[in-house]
């Protein structure tokens, strides 16, 4: 029996855009998987590998997440005791951190110790949100990265932004991979069984469909 891959639907929205992106891999690749969408707390204790997708604010996100029964209790369960991969994009790498100070203070997951705070780029003909198509540079070996920003100066990749926040790891190492944009910007963070992604993988061509590939490979 293949891997059962949860999608997180607490009401974000793009979770249909990440289903699709994720069958296709699955497809392409031949990997012995199934993506489902869902907002039930019994199927994230049954996953194999833990999506979490995100667009909008980080309070309304994360109050989203917190109000289906059960599925607070159950993340900790299976993500952090458990240890089975999880991967969040965009706002869903956002509530992975301690904070989000969008609207006031508000307390996300708190599985990466940091803030997500404002891009203030020291350019101000760079606007915010970020839009558009950024280089990503590797600052770790990550299995996540291998094969991915290990390209030539010529050829890095370049994956899909639309934010205006962006998180601040306290411990460096979480740090896996940064983006350019008036300053550095934390593009992918993670530790031991999380990743997250600033970018919209689900948009983001070849490079976001090589990203997926590594996540659903990866036995951390």
């Amino acid at each position: 029996m293949g891997e059962k891959i949860i999608i997180i639907d607490y009401g974000s929205g793009n979770l249909h855009s990440a289903q699709k992106t994720f069958a296709y891999v699955i497809d392409q690749k031949g990997h012995d998987a199934k993506a489902e969408i869902s907002n039930r707390a019994e199927d994230i204790l049954t996953a194999d590998r833990v999506v979490l997708p995100g667009q909008g604010a980080f309070a309304d996100c994360m109050d989203g997440l917190e109000a289906i029964p059960g599925m607070r209790d159950a993340l900790e369960e299976r993500v952090i005791k458990g240890g089975i991969p999880f991967f969040g994009i965009c706002v869903g790498m956002q509530l992975m951190a301690s904070r989000g100070h969008e609207h006031g203070v508000h307390d996300g997951l708190g599985w990466i110790a940091g803030d997500v705070v404002p891009l203030e780029p020291d350019d101000p003909a760079l606007k915010v949100p970020h839009m558009g198509w950024n280089e990503v540079y590797s600052k770790s070996g990550h299995f996540m990265l291998q094969g991915i920003t290990e390209k030539s100066r010529q050829n890095r990749p370049h994956f899909y932004f639309v934010h205006s926040y962006m998180v601040k790891c306290k411990n460096s190492d979480h740090v896996l991979a940064t983006t350019e944009y008036g300053e550095d910007v934390t593009a992918i963070i993670g530790r031991d069984n999380l990743i997250g992604a600033q970018c919209h993988v689900e948009n983001s061509q070849q490079d976001g469909l090589d990203l997926i590939d590594r996540f659903l490979h990866w036995k951390p």
